[in-house]
């Protein structure tokens, strides 16, 4: 207890610690708290924050600030427009329509499946498929009704929608038009001192700026290719499966585990096993594997350079914590945490590594 409260006493003697942890604090407390409320504005700041790395690009090109930022928001309005209007009208009619052929899929799988214990009756029984399968076609049939009764047109979804179609792209317009300002006005109320704070910040611009942005262009070029091979090969729905595959990078080693599911009972349905099947999942495996083995180490580098447990711990933490949106944003927020622990003063142990790998 003793060295608790002196380390306590130690880290608030220093002013910058202090500050550094009151900023924290309040960040938190502010997404705990009111983050349903602010969900709006959240998103802008995500979005602005990737446009003006778009833009400072075309600055850098000697394109004036003004005209960049012109440029760069007149484009997002143009994709927000595209998807809307386009994009999410596809999706959710191919959704629609996958979820009233799921369980007709399970069945099939399920017949293919009592074929089995006559093949290998040593190694599975008929009654212990129908123990796996027990119960989950009346569950699956009533989540796909639950699905298809939802109506995007329903008020409250109404009037969301229109909320952040017309409250995003006004934040966005002007945190990117006033950006030098409002960070001015956040600094005004930072500490004079803010030695401690800054290096984090630098330390966390660095890798979340260059992390969003990649797996942006990942998600792109993802979704991008797989649409393109799924439409060669005349699998169904490759809309939405191009665009789950895309979105799977988002979760590492889970995301390409659950979206190979889907495609593979689409791919099963359509097709059978033949030879067409495996066509499509041999290519959704080298789409996994150039993603992880050649793409990924081409955009991120060194960058996000988390061990495989600290990511996995991240996605169940803010998972759990905020649902999707914490498993969309929990490998940033865990950057963010790995730059305050790395900038947090630390005492230099007497021993050098060396000798304490040596004992």
């Amino acid at each position: 207890m003793d060295l608790i409260l002196t380390w306590f006493r130690r880290q608030l003697a220093d002013p910058q610690i202090v500050a550094l942890a009151l900023i924290v604090l309040l960040l938190v407390l502010s997404v705990w708290l009111f983050g349903h409320m602010l969900a709006p504005l959240l998103v802008s700041l995500v979005i602005a924050y990737l446009l003006d790395a778009m833009a400072g690009r075309l600055r850098a090109c000697g394109v004036r600030r003004s005209i960049a930022t012109s440029v760069v928001f007149v484009l997002f309005l143009a994709i927000l427009w595209a998807c809307f209007f386009w994009l999410l009208p596809l999706l959710i009619r191919q959704m629609g329509q996958l979820f009233h052929q799921i369980p007709f899929m399970v069945i099939e799988v399920q017949q293919a499946l009592l074929q089995l214990p006559s093949k290998y009756p040593a190694m599975i029984s008929e009654q212990q498929i129908r123990e796996v399968f027990a119960g989950f076609n009346t569950e699956l049939i009533r989540l796909s009704q639950r699905l298809l009764g939802f109506s995007i047109a329903s008020l409250m979804t109404l009037i969301t929608i229109l909320i952040y179609l017309v409250l995003v792209p006004i934040l966005v317009f002007f945190l990117l038009k006033d950006k030098a300002l409002l960070i001015n006005w956040v600094i005004s109320f930072l500490p004079k001192d803010r030695r401690l704070t800054h290096e984090v910040w630098v330390e966390v611009d660095r890798q979340i700026g260059n992390y969003v942005q990649g797996k942006l262009i990942e998600i792109l070029i993802v979704s991008f290719v797989t649409w393109v091979i799924f439409r060669y090969l005349n699998l169904q729905y490759a809309t939405l499966l191009a665009t789950l595959t895309g979105l799977s990078v988002l979760v590492p080693y889970v995301g390409a585990t659950v979206v190979t599911l889907p495609v593979a009972l689409v791919a099963y349905f359509q097709f059978g096993m033949a030879p067409s099947f495996y066509y499509v999942m041999l290519a959704y495996a080298i789409i996994q594997f150039l993603d992880g083995n050649l793409l990924v180490p081409v955009l991120f580098s060194e960058v996000v350079n988390l061990h495989p447990v600290a990511i996995i711990a991240a996605i169940l933490l803010f998972g759990g914590l905020w649902g999707f949106w914490g498993v969309f944003f929990a490998i940033p927020l865990a950057t963010v945490i790995q730059a305050i622990l790395r900038s947090w003063p630390r005492e230099q142990c007497p021993e050098s590594n060396d000798e304490l790998v040596a004992q």
